[in-house]
Formats: structure tokens, C-alpha cells, sequence
């Protein structure tokens, strides 16, 4: 088999020979050669102690990264590459790290601790590809198998089980039935991973073609109640609702797969709905509603992504698409510039894309003609400039305290007001008017 590798990563390969060693490319970016992905970053293994690493590669900078786990990474211009000597691995206690690292003398015994057969694969031009456990076979039947026992090598690291569904999702493959069934089994002891951990393989499945399908594995797996549990209850949960055509669940999964793969706004997707069943009543007619589950959502959303230890800008961003994600077909150019003000310009229009998620998938003739006209609105705001928020007022509290008015809650009821008629009457935004219309509303108020 003859595998296209760059330039750069066969002259660190080469290197590595020439000092009397062996060196492969291993892992994930073998497996992406091989069924024509491009690889994100090249991992090699080597015969190669990580002292003689560092003498291979003393003229440039390298990094101590993982040493005791054998790894040096070498920087450079074209990237990092991260070389590890061929290792065995002690018991696994904590299910998350060995107890000891042995360094190996072979290939096979250092392809032997991977997780999973499509990623225990190596290769270099010499030597070709080395294949101990199959994973070349898994590659083209295109399943996800673990290599040798699958409950031994998922307790080395519970995160395995995450990552089976990871790369099913990702790649679309199938989980092989033994592997599945230890998944499926020692589901609970994710919590023995830490938060931040599950959130980076969590996020990764949601950038991936077609998200929902690793969330449908994780729920049927029973992952999903040790990640995001708050979503168990959407499943097969009828909203009741004549514009609503397809169950809860499947209604998120269909908004998530048909949102642009933005990680804010698919996890925006995932948890838009979070709160319908919590917000749930039955009218006269039997019609369900769920009143106020947009603003419920985007509060327990933020208790979700605070779980996950999400960063504050991130928990801001997505509980504020939530909390705006509700199409109101009535709303006329002064909500539109009131929506502006409150969400910004450089998120309006990725909230309008889970908008039109969220139309499309509540059933399958709802008319998108809508959403459309919406943005072209938004687009004609932008474009002539027209000010919807105050800071893009002619005038500021400065100017308003220069005529008289105290410090305090009266200027920003002032610049409120200015605001709600400029937002109307956009030629009203100059400092000389704005100061008319002080002077007319306020003149009492200034007086006292």
C-alpha cells in the first residue's frame, strides 16, 4: 500500500532512520490517509528513547510535553509533530492513566495498547503498512471495533466509550456489537472523567456532518443521561401541537443536523427546546403550549454549559440565541432593530440560520419564503446604516449631563426614550434634534 505522506513528516521519519531507529507514522492520520481524509496533525512512534528524540532533533525546538509518557513534540514551520517511543502500558487504576509507562522494543506491542483497530495502524515506505489487529478490514467494513477485549481496553480510559461514538459519528461508521455492548455496559463510569474531557469529544460530535446521529447513539447507548441528561425526557415526547409534526427529540436532532456547523449555534440547536417539557400546559382544545420554555431554556442551558465547564462567552452566546430563537412572524422594523439591538449584528444572521432550523424541522411544508424576507429586511437595516442601538446614538449621557440632568437612572431612561423614536424615525438621529425631543419630554423633570 503506498500512502501519500507530506514531504515534511517523511523527513522526520527519515531522520529517525538515519540515527539507527525506527519510525512510523501512527494512528488517526494513517486511518484518514487511507479512506482519503486529510489529517489534522501527524503522530509518529519510534524505537527511539525520548533523549535520543531530542538529539535527533537538537537543531529544532522541541517540546517536553509528555516525557515520562515518552513524547517529545518537534515544532516545525510546517507543524507540530508529536514523536512517542513504542510503549507498553501498566495497569490502568483510575480509568483514565496507567499506573506505569514501559517503553517497548516493536511496533506490534505499542499498537497493542490502542484503543480502537481503525487507529492501531502504522505505516512508513519501508516497512509499509503494519496492521496486527485488522483495522485495515474495520476501515473498509467501516466499523469502529476495539482492539482485543473491549470491557479491558474501555476501562484504560472510560473517555473510550465517548470516542467510539465520536468516530462513528464522524467517520459513519458503525460500532461492532461486542464493543457497543461494553460501551452500553460501562456507561455510568463516565463520571469518572472529568467534565472538560467529555465536553471536547462532546463538542467534536456536534461539529461532525451529521451530528445527530451521535446523539441518537448516545441516548440508545445510555450515554446521554451521563452527559446531558436534561435531554432524556424530550425523547418520545409528543408536544401535542398542530404545528408540530415530529416528536421533541427528533424535532432537536432534525435543527441540529440542518444548522451550519458553528459549534455555538449547534449546541444552541441541541438545547433549544431543552425547557418544553418543564414549560408544558393543554388549552381548551387540547392543543399543548409551552410559554416561556425559549427563556426557561436559555437559563438552564447555562446550567448545562457551566456543568461542562464551558467558558462565559460561550455560555452567554448560546443561552442568548436560545433565548431569542422564536420566529415571530408579526414583527415589523422596530422589533427587527429592537432583535438587533439585543443580539448584534455579527450574531443576527446565524441566529436567523437556527431560526429556519427550527421552522423547517416542525414539519415538512412550512414556508422558509418568511425567514428570507426577514433577513432581507435585516440586510436593508445594516445597509442604510439606520442606528438600532445606543451607542450609535448622535448623543450620550455625557451630552445629556451637560444639560442638567443628574447622574443617574434618569439618563438612561432618557437615552431609552431617544432610542424608541429614532428606532422609528431614524431621521431623528442628530445631536440637534435629539436635544428638541430631551427638551419636550424631559423639561419638567430638568426644571425639578
Amino acid at each position: 500500500m503506498n500512502i501519500s505522506i507530506p514531504d515534511y513528516v517523511n523527513k522526520t521519519l527519515y531522520s529517525i532512520k538515519e540515527f539507527g531507529c525506527e519510525a512510523y507514522i501512527v494512528g488517526g492520520c494513517v486511518r484518514d490517509l487511507i479512506i482519503g481524509r486529510i489529517p489534522s496533525d501527524y503522530d509518529v512512534t519510534t524505537s527511539a528513547k525520548p533523549e535520543e528524540i531530542q538529539e535527533i532533533f537538537k537543531d529544532y525546538k522541541t517540546l517536553e510535553i509528555g516525557k515520562e509518557y515518552g513524547t517529545i513534540v518537534v515544532v516545525l514551520e510546517e507543524g507540530n509533530i508529536e514523536i512517542t517511543t513504542y510503549r507498553t502500558d501498566g495497569e490502568y487504576k483510575d480509568g483514565r492513566r496507567p499506573s506505569e509507562v514501559s517503553f517497548a522494543d516493536n511496533i506490534v506491542d505499542d499498537l497493542s495498547r490502542r484503543d480502537f483497530t481503525i487507529n492501531s495502524l502504522a505505516y512508513n515506505s519501508d516497512s509499509g503498512l503494519i496492521d496486527p489487529f485488522n483495522g485495515l478490514d474495520d476501515l473498509q467494513q467501516k466499523r469502529i471495533k476495539s482492539v482485543g477485549d473491549p470491557i479491558k481496553r474501555l476501562k484504560e480510559d472510560y473517555l473510550r466509550i465517548l470516542r467510539a461514538v465520536r468516530f462513528a459519528t464522524q467517520l459513519d461508521f458503525t460500532i461492532e456489537e461486542n464493543t457497543y455492548n461494553a460501551c452500553k455496559e460501562l456507561n455510568d463510569s463516565l463520571k469518572y472523567i472529568s467534565a472538560e474531557r467529555i465536553r471536547d469529544e462532546l463538542f467534536k460530535i456536534l461539529l461532525s456532518m451529521n451530528p445527530s446521529k451521535g446523539i441518537r447513539l448516545m441516548y440508545e447507548m445510555e450515554i446521554l443521561k451521563n452527559v446531558i441528561p436534561e435531554l432524556i425526557e424530550t425523547v418520545d415526547y409528543d408536544q401535542r401541537n398542530p404545528n408540530h409534526t415530529r416528536i421533541l427529540f427528533d424535532h432537536i436532532l432534525c435543527v441540529l443536523d440542518n444548522t451550519p456547523p458553528k459549534l455555538d449555534l449547534r449546541m444552541a440547536a441541541l438545547l433549544h427546546d431543552i425547557a418544553k417539557p418543564m414549560t408544558f400546559s393543554l388549552d381548551e382544545k387540547g392543543i399543548g403550549h409551552y410559554i416561556g420554555h425559549d427563556k426557561i431554556g436559555a437559563d438552564v442551558s447555562k446550567e448545562i454549559l457551566i456543568r461542562l465547564k464551558c467558558s462565559k462567552d460561550f455560555i452567554e452566546k448560546v443561552s442568548m440565541y436560545i433565548r431569542e430563537h422564536m420566529y415571530h412572524g408579526n414583527m415589523k422594523q422596530k422589533g427587527l432593530k429592537r432583535e438587533l439591538s439585543r443580539v448584534g449584528k455579527e450574531n443576527i444572521f446565524d441566529l436567523y440560520e437556527l431560526k429556519r432550523a427550527d421552522m423547517m424541522c416542525k414539519s415538512d411544508d412550512k414556508d422558509l419564503s418568511l425567514i428570507d424576507e426577514r433577513i432581507k429586511q435585516i440586510e436593508e437595516i445594516l445597509e442604510k446604516g439606520e442606528p438600532y442601538n445606543k451607542n450609535q446614538l448622535k448623543i450620550d449621557g455625557n451630552d445629556i449631563i451637560a444639560l442638567g440632568f443628574p447622574k443617574g437612572k434618569t439618563i438612561g431612561e432618557i437615552l431609552n426614550y431617544l432610542m424608541d423614536k429614532v428606532i422609528e424615525h431614524p431621521e431623528y438621529n442628530s445631536k440637534e434634534k435629539l436635544i428638541e425631543l430631551i427638551e419636550n419630554k424631559f423639561q419638567l423633570t430638568n426644571e425639578n
